[in-house]
């Protein structure tokens, strides 16, 4: 969320800063209007209030005095009326003012390039070349059902469309990932794994963004606050909700698996076949708590520890930045990492890397202690940061995908072996 602060200062500018962000039609004029009507009742309701304290002191000092105050305790009285009365105008015009304001996007970071989609973005940089093979190669929706390691069929039974399941050697492999992801998060990049709660309540997906402009791509369990977790960045991000962090404490950076739930209300016919948007699947999140000096390196730091995963999985892969109308609602700056899939003779996003500056911080009151000169201390937001490191289906695809052989085998990356007690290689079950 965007301070009002913000608002009121900058806002001639907020078209410009807000272009191509999609912001509803209509929503920075109604805020201006009623913040202008909050801002004059206000400051009424502040000469009320000193007015009331006024006539309180002078009440006072007439009964020490042993003098007549009827006049002045009716005018109290009066005055106290009207301070009720605006108090209450102030708490509607705030009732108003919230939900324009939580409808407002982030403000991109200067260096984000311009663009209304995703053919404005920008790649940065590739690591290896894409993989090559002397025969026609195989898509995972193909690869995986002729090895019996996949079943479309029989998840769409069981739950309908967009459900997978995995069954021996891909069932193993999915595992894998997980430990090796975290393994890896832990031991060498420094996150404190945490194991969070699927389910969320509805201030925890406000915190972080989710709700309520995306309310249609939550799974509600009925009857309750509580939602299905759509990506770890909701619980973990609000671990600290409503909490004001010590300076020495950050940054910090956690790392968590849950399995994730997601109704893709506004994916139709994106990516339908195979696992690539499902209902439900499985990831690794990296979250980050900075000081806002600080977000912007640790932003390169928890993409370069994404990178990292593909890199040892020998998985080509490039770095993009997204351009302004490609970014998330609460994003300030986002890299995406699409891996190469041969059987779809192209990249595919398996990884997305935002820095939010202060924007969930605001809206989680989420705060650090900052020591000031001569002792005097002051409480700032935080920047939060978080990416997928990574999401295991789709590293699975990738595998499949850049790993199989002519003859319908799948060799295993040799960083994942030791996970899968020593096994090399996939074949016909």
């Amino acid at each position: 969320m965007i301070s009002r602060d913000f608002l009121r200062k900058e806002f001639e500018r907020l078209p410009h800063l807000f272009r191509q962000r999609n912001v509803p039609a209509g929503a920075l004029e109604e805020w201006r209007e009623i913040d202008a009507v909050r801002r004059m009742r206000l400051t009424q309701a502040e000469s009320a209030r000193a007015a009331r304290n006024s006539l309180s002191q002078r009440i006072g000092a007439k009964r020490k005095a042993g003098e007549d105050s009827a006049a002045e305790e009716q005018l109290s009285k009066s005055v106290a009326t009207q301070v009720l009365s605006l108090e209450a105008e102030l708490k509607v015009l705030d009732e108003r003012l919230v939900p324009i304001e939580a409808t407002l996007p982030n403000i991109p970071d200067d260096s984000v390039p311009d663009g209304e989609d995703e053919t404005a973005n920008v790649v940065l940089k590739s690591w290896s070349e894409p993989t090559r093979f002397d025969f026609p190669p195989q898509a995972h929706w193909d690869l995986g059902p002729a090895l019996g390691i996949l079943d479309f069929e029989r998840a769409a039974k069981i739950a309908g469309a967009r459900f997978t399941v995995l069954k021996g050697p891909a069932s193993l492999l999915s595992r894998a990932l997980i430990q090796f992801f975290l393994d890896v998060h832990t031991r060498e990049h420094g996150y404190t794994e945490v194991l969070p709660p699927f389910l969320v309540n509805s201030a925890s997906l406000f915190s972080t963004g989710q709700l309520p402009k995306f309310e249609e791509d939550l799974f509600r369990l009925q009857g309750t606050d509580w939602f299905l977790t759509p990506t770890a960045e909701v619980p973990v991000t609000n671990l600290h909700r409503d909490e004001v962090l010590l300076e020495s404490e950050l940054p910090i950076s956690y790392c968590a698996y849950t399995p994730c739930f997601r109704a893709e209300a506004g994916a139709a016919g994106r990516d339908t076949r195979g696992m690539i948007r499902q209902h439900q699947f499985d990831k690794v999140e990296l979250v980050k708590f900075t000081r806002s000096g600080a977000s912007q390196a640790e932003h390169e730091r928890l993409t370069r520890d994404a990178e990292d995963l593909l890199e040892r999985l020998e998985l080509p892969y490039r770095r993009i930045v997204l351009c302004r109308g490609d970014m998330g609602f609460a994003s300030a700056k986002t890299y995406d990492l699409e891996v190469w899939l041969p059987g779809q003779d192209g990249y595919k996003e398996i990884s997305s890397c935002s820095n939010f500056g202060d924007f969930q911080a605001r809206r989680a009151a989420i705060r650090v202690k900052v020591e000031g000169a001569g002792g005097k201390n002051r409480n700032e937001l935080v920047h939060t940061l978080n990416g997928s490191g990574l999401p295991v289906g789709r590293t699975l695809v990738a595998i499949l995908e850049n790993f199989q052989r002519k003859d319908g085998s799948v060799a295993i990356p040799k960083v994942l072996q030791p996970y899968c007690g020593g096994l090399t290689e996939i074949r016909r079950l």
